[in-house]
């Protein structure tokens, strides 16, 4: 825990920040609070963790306003939350709000407001109990929110649940603010662990009208019918403050040398412009081990230079088809916003996790997508259909091997993909992916989309 020296007036404004423990959700918060204070220094965020994510963020450096405090782990760390997500989901959802409640207790100064995860379905129950105003911060795309927020229509028109093998390439186009999308790329539709944990999501985009504000990690050009749909459907402010991922560290990093840095950075270093395809699928989910064996030796026959981050066994398979060499760099972690802001990046081969999305549109680079889970489906579908910034590895999602993609048909994807002389779609992409880079930049910039929601809702939560 950390140690308080002393505490500031009662007068001050005090932010308690509640993340859902996972990756993906930890991370744009704390981004969001560091540019908090970097625009209201005086304000205190109690920034509020698990156990176990203390022990993984804690020492990671931070404003002095910002101070930790945690909640109990809601599943044993040998368990992992891999291993029993659905259970995992549950824990959340049912094991926190008491000791929550507590802690909200113990804190000093009284609470101002609380920004929370949607996910923590809970969060607006305890703080309408308390008179506290609730910031309701959406993790996902905002067309994600639409359709969790409006799945009642999904099943008054008949398309869930559905047999996507049959009928998985039936358009709807009734979703509010959402582009005509196949059911096959909706995040709701699918076996398994996601149809275990499709009611919680369905009840946690419900509770977010139950909230004083609404977040969201994207940015309203990227997204402006959903977001002019939310807010017309909301009484209360819809602010997109995104993207929510840590570039105002690259504002101070981007032009220092990387002598001194790690060896992946010096290795980008000596690769031509442009030629370094950038793989990562994810910290969390994984392809099937016949999956990840056909892409390995998919990309290694393709002759493409490749930055890999490899984690676990994807690692060790890795290391077998000796991925270390002139062509390829194999890490078990990098910088990645660093990584696909540097100018050796052609592409990048990815999960489609959001955040990484919106670190990909911000660094200009263009997508090679291969969805594993959830919202990492319809992500693919906004960067190829909508955007048209990227291109597909697996044509279609159907929960089995019957969508396993050959060693030969990656290995050419990716030689095409990386061809940037003599692809004339390629060069369409590239050019398309820039514009949206442009957008993003301008809203964060002074005056934009982004940067006037931030001040906005500081002003709002700084009144009480």
């Amino acid at each position: 825990m950390v140690t308080q020296k002393a505490e500031p007036p009662t007068t001050v404004c005090h932010l308690v920040a509640v993340p859902y423990p996972g990756r993906g959700h930890v991370n744009p918060l704390m981004n969001i609070c560091k540019q908090l204070l970097s625009r209201k220094p005086d304000i205190l965020i109690t920034f509020v963790v698990t156990e176990e994510w203390l022990g993984l963020i804690g020492s990671e450096p931070k404003p002095d306003n910002i101070r930790f405090r945690t909640l109990p782990n809601v599943i044993p760390s040998e368990h992992g939350r891999a291993n029993d997500f659905p259970g995992f989901v549950k824990a959340v959802n049912t094991k926190l709000e008491a000791p929550f409640d507590v802690l909200l207790d113990r804190l000093e100064p009284p609470v101002s407001a609380v920004v929370a995860d949607s996910y923590l379905v809970w969060m607006t129950r305890v703080g309408n109990r308390r008179n506290i105003p609730v910031a309701s911060l959406w993790p996902m795309s905002a067309s994600v929110f639409s359709v969790f927020s409006h799945f009642e229509l999904l099943q008054q028109n008949g398309h869930f649940p559905l047999d996507l093998s049959e009928r998985g390439d039936e358009v709807i186009d009734y979703i509010p603010g959402v582009s005509a999308t196949r059911v096959a790329d909706l995040p709701t539709v699918y076996d398994g662990d996601g149809r275990k944990t499709l009611s919680i999501a369905v009840e946690c985009a419900s509770r977010v009208s139950n909230a004083q504000y609404f977040l969201s990690t994207s940015v309203y050009e990227l997204e402006p019918q959903v977001f002019d749909a939310l807010k017309a459907k909301f009484p209360f402010p819809v602010y997109p403050i995104g993207p929510s991922i840590p570039h105002f560290l690259m504002e101070s990093s981007s032009h220092t040398n990387n002598s001194g840095g790690p060896e992946y950075l010096k290795w980008l270093d000596s690769q031509p412009k442009g030629s370094v395809l950038y793989i990562s699928l994810g910290s969390f989910l994984s392809v099937s081990s016949a999956q990840l064996d056909e892409i390995v030796t998919g990309v290694k026959n393709s002759g493409v230079r490749y930055l890999w981050v490899a984690r676990g066994d994807a690692s060790k398979i890795v290391k077998e088809y000796d991925g270390c060499g002139d062509h390829g760099f194999v890490v078990p972690w990098c910088d990645q916003l660093r990584v696909l802001s540097h100018g050796s990046i052609g592409g990048f081969l990815t999960h489609c996790g959001w955040n990484s999305t919106m670190e990909a549109i911000f660094s200009g680079v263009p997508m090679l997508t291969f969805p594993i889970f959830w919202d990492q489906i319809p992500n693919s579908k906004r960067i190829v259909d909508d955007w048209k910034i990227g291109c597909r590895v697996k044509k279609k999602y159907l929960g089995s091997d019957e969508s396993l993609v050959t060693r030969d048909e990656i290995s050419e994807l990716v030689k095409r993909f990386m061809d940037q002389e003599n692809n004339i779609d390629g060069k369409a992409m590239r050019k398309r992916v820039k514009e949206l880079q442009e957008a993003c930049r301008k809203a964060i910039a002074k005056g934009g989309s982004s940067d006037t929601n931030l001040d906005a809702f500081i002003t709002n939560i700084s009144k009480g």
